[in-house]
């Protein structure tokens, strides 16, 4: 039975019905449509159990059809709740579900414990939160599955068309006014066509949604949207789940004045175990021939999307976002997008590394140390090392030549372009799709507080933008609280550059064990040994603090009270990846920059914590750095993939398990959908999938210098990625709710960041840590051949160092150890190439920003047509026009329209 108090948080819209008040938190804006059929019917329904109610006044005779369906064949499921209630013998068992066996009994008077009471009081929220889900309009069915310790409870929730149709036009939903060609989006599709080449990445998906000019759905103006007559099919899924969702969203459970609304934050307070729309069906292909166009939105993106035999075709981006919402598609699209720009990127990197192996005999500077015997004896590396022969170093010479030579300074340039240019043509791309998939002028609308927020908030206030009264937290504690977190912030960061300083450490300890094994290849072969060890080590620490920062930040940012889930969402973001750009960066970042840097020279060695600072290898600190990025970027790919592919098949597995003991004997019998559904792994965003992609492309432009080969190992993972992250949404997550986006949202600020960061970054490692510069400067001063070079770039030690006289070391410096005038010389070089590199690299991106539009001009007539559809369709005085006219008179007033606007008006049915 309903009552009067359980409507109050939604209104009426007939103009008999009494008027509700609106000032409440969590109150539709404008009321909610309430059909009379399902008032009625909740009103008449009889039945002890107050949740199963169906507004249906035909025969309930089951019909079956394919689809999500309650048992009358004919409504469909758009939403399911589900949560588990122990049985009464196993009262004393842990759980957020109640100790009564019946749904709806209240708790006896002698349960006075507190987790009684709190049982009873999520049990009271439940009853209460669905008979407004009825006082809403929408139609329910529930469903049980139990043995003798648990029942797990499914209730099925469905939105009649009356309410479709009032929510529609109150979210903005976008209704088709003319069907259009499907455009072919693939670039390269469009060129290979062009240029009659065979393209075996294009397959024909079946069952592609339509294209339509589109415009804000108005109930007034139905007659004139396509597909109207059909109220079936009218709405898709996804809009379906979307109207359901928000209805759920906003639905009071408890006291308004507490903010006790909206399903999620039920979720949290274990009210229910789980909210989700349905998956279409199972993605497996049945065991029966069957046509491709009778297949299901699962199955179709199973079969032409996420198995790995279609890694080389193209996304189903239309299904996609049909099935998942523009977010997900979105995400989709730009990985896509991301990996086919790395294609190029990849093919030109391995060419510079393979020309650098061809070359390598062309090297002088690596004949000279290979011949060079015991001509030059180097100083020890260490206080208790002996010296050693230059000569000794003949293969890391060679090798370290693969990584710089004039080849990786031109791929550097090229890096640097390709970066801003993918942005560039992203941004194309992004508001090409917005366009096609109806988000170009999506705004998000006033977002309500999140369900934590409204939990923890000490106040309600009013809502300036809406008037209603709504949890508030004080600005001045709320800036506190950030400022402290950000205290923290620094404190993490403190702590990993001490991990820094321990790895730094811990490859002296290995250099120097290496030295004293009297080993000739390890002696040799030590600053290789001890950088390998020491970039496992640091990898290992930087994947532990990775988790450790992400549980940390999270935590925080809780704690920071942000009030809409947009904004918990950026500061989240934003801590996370300012960690996690100091914890992956920081270690390439001092090979790069400052290894090497504050040695000092013989007698006056530079020292931390009594160790000698460190030198860069014998191959220079380039082939170092090449080695940590390989270790570091490899390894964190591979290990991601394996947690990817195997955490969502435990937790199914466990989930699954947890199911199948509770269904019993029923388990060997087929299971229905909201039961598959229930054993899939909850949806957990796409946060993790961004950041990897971005650390990724931090990764392959800061330091492409020193390692060619970094796009061509992110192009294999993300080919890879692209098929583990369409597997589970497709097969191991439950549905996720559709949301909609026009772009990535802060993620692109942040790559674009990035991207003008990688400019400054390799000018300052091609000005500083590669030998480029100083091989350019000798040949310009002395001997184009480089003849003498390596002698050249050889400092005597001082006279006073008595233990190995006259022995070398790598610096520009005289026998006294002053720096010598060739090096003020090359430091004015580069200063002056860091300059003019920044200077050309960022002038030639602002010229490709201005030359290259935002929006293509194609799509800006797309645009323009279909604002003068929606125009001429959402028009107040058409309709009179078109009465006018049918009478045979044509008044000439101001707004009335063109015989050509009417003649394509009217071709739109």
């Amino acid at each position: 039975m309903l009552r009067k108090g359980d409507r109050e948080v939604l209104l009426d819209l007939h103009s008999e019905s009494e008027a509700q008040t609106t000032d409440g938190y969590g109150s539709v804006h404008n009321g909610s449509y309430i059909p009379p059929r399902c008032l009625s019917a909740a009103a008449a329904d009889d039945d002890d159990d107050p949740i199963y109610m169906h507004c249906n006044t035909k025969s309930d005779q089951s019909v079956p059809q394919l689809g999500n369906y309650f048992r009358d064949g004919k409504t469909k499921i758009d939403f399911v709740l589900v949560w588990e209630i122990r049985s009464r013998r196993k009262r004393r068992g842990k759980g957020k579900s109640e100790v009564t066996g019946e749904e709806g009994d209240a708790a006896p008077p002698e349960e006075s414990s507190r987790s009684e009471r709190r049982k009873a009081q999520l049990a009271q929220w439940r009853e209460k939160f669905v008979q407004n889900l009825e006082s809403a309009g929408l139609v329910m069915e529930k469903e049980e599955t139990s043995n003798e310790k648990k029942t797990i409870h499914f209730l099925k929730l469905s939105a009649p068309w009356d309410v479709l149709v009032y929510f529609a036009e109150e979210l903005c939903l976008r209704a088709p006014l003319q069907a259009q060609q499907n455009l072919d989006l693939n670039t390269s599709a469009r060129v290979m066509k062009r240029l009659c080449i065979p393209n075996m990445m294009m397959e024909s998906v079946p069952n592609r949604p339509l294209d339509y000019y589109t415009c804000a759905f108005r109930k007034s103006k139905m007659n004139r949207f396509l597909g109207c007559d059909n109220h079936d099919t009218y709405f898709t899924n996804t809009q379906r789940h979307r109207v359901v969702y928000e209805i759920l969203a906003r639905t009071v459970y408890g006291k308004r004045k507490r903010a006790e609304v909206g399903v999620d934050r039920l979720v949290n307070e274990g009210v229910y175990t789980a909210a989700f729309p349905l998956h279409e069906g199972s993605f497996k292909l049945p065991k029966y021939e069957i046509r491709p166009d009778e297949l299901n939105q699962r199955q179709i993106l199973h079969h032409y999307w996420s198995r790995w035999c279609k890694w080389y075709k193209y996304q189903p981006l239309d299904h996609i976002r049909e099935y998942f919402g523009e977010k997900i598609a979105l995400y989709f699209a730009w990985l896509g997008f991301y990996t086919a720009w790395l294609l190029p990127a990849a093919v030109v990197g391995t060419l510079v590394f393979v020309s650098g192996v061809m070359s390598m005999g062309t090297n002088t500077p690596a004949k000279d140390i290979c011949t060079s015997g015991a001509s030059y004896l180097m100083c020890p590396l260490c206080n208790t090392c002996k010296a050693w022969n230059m000569s000794d170093i003949c293969t890391m010479a060679k090798l370290g030549y693969l990584f710089d030579h004039p080849g990786t300074v031109l791929f550097s340039v090229f890096m640097s372009f390709w970066a801003v240019t993918f942005l560039e043509y992203w941004k194309r791309k992004m508001a090409t799709l917005a366009h096609h998939w109806d988000c170009m002028d999506f705004h998000e609308e006033e977002e309500r507080p999140r369900p934590e927020f409204a939990a923890m908030a000490p106040t309600m206030e009013p809502n300036p933008v809406t008037g209603v009264k709504e949890p508030y937290f004080p600005e001045k504690t709320r800036l506190a609280r950030v400022f402290t977190g950000s205290m923290v912030i620094i404190m993490m960061l403190c702590v990993v550059m001490i991990f820094l300083v321990t790895v730094v450490m811990c490859r002296g300890i290995i250099s120097l064990m290496m030295f004293r094994t009297g080993s000739p290849v390890l002696r040799t072969e030590a600053g290789t040994i001890a950088n390998i060890c020491s970039s496992i080590v640091s990898l290992g620490l930087i994947l532990l603090m990775g988790r450790v920062y992400t549980a940390l930040a999270e935590q925080l940012t809780k704690w920071e009270m942000h009030r809409t889930q947009t904004q918990y969402d950026n500061a989240f973001i934003f801590k996370v990846f300012i960690f996690q750009f100091v914890n992956f960066y920081s270690s390439p970042f001092y090979v790069a920059f400052f290894k090497g840097r504050f040695v000092g020279y013989p007698t006056n060695y530079g020292t931390l914590f009594g160790m000698r600072n460190e030198d860069c290898g014998p191959g220079g600190c380039l082939i170092e750095l090449a080695e940590q990025l390989f270790i570091i970027m490899v390894g964190k790919q591979l290990i991601n993939n394996i947690q990817e592919f195997i955490i969502p098949k435990v937790k199914a597995w466990n989930q699954k398990r947890s199911l199948a003991k509770v269904m019993g004997d029923k388990a060997s019998h087929e299971p229905q959908r909201w039961e598959e559904d229930y054993q899939l792994v909850e949806c957990e965003g796409l946060f993790e999938e961004y950041l990897e992609m971005v650390l990724q492309f931090g990764f392959i432009t800061i330091f492409v210098a020193a390692f060619p080969l970094a796009p061509l190992f992110a192009l294999l993972n993300n080919w890879v990625e692209i098929r583990l992250d369409a597997h589970k949404f497709a097969c191991e997550y439950r549905r996720p709710v559709a949301e909609r986006a026009q772009n990535i949202g802060v993620w692109f600020n942040i790559l674009e960041a990035l991207s003008h960061l990688s400019v400054i970054a390799n000018a300052f490692l091609i000005a500083f840590t590669s030998d480029f510069l100083p091989r350019l400067l000798y040949q310009f001063k002395f001997d184009n051949d480089l003849n003498g070079y390596v002698n050249f770039t050889l400092a005597y030690a001082p006279l006073n160092y008595t233990e190995y006289p006259m022995c070398r070391y790598k610096a520009y410096r005289d026998n006294d150890g002053n720096y010598s005038l060739f090096y003020w010389e090359l430091l004015a070089v580069r200063l002056g190439f860091i300059i003019a590199f920044e200077h050309v690299v960022f002038f030639v991106l602002r010229a490709i920003d201005w030359i290259v539009p935002d929006v293509p001009g194609s799509l800006e007539l797309k645009i323009k047509r279909e604002r003068y559809l929606a125009k001429q369709a959402l028009a107040e005085n058409q309709e009179a026009l078109l009465v006018s006219r049918g009478r045979g008179a044509a008044p000439a007033s101001p707004g009335s329209s063109s015989p050509g606007s009417d003649a394509s008006f009217g071709n739109m049915s």
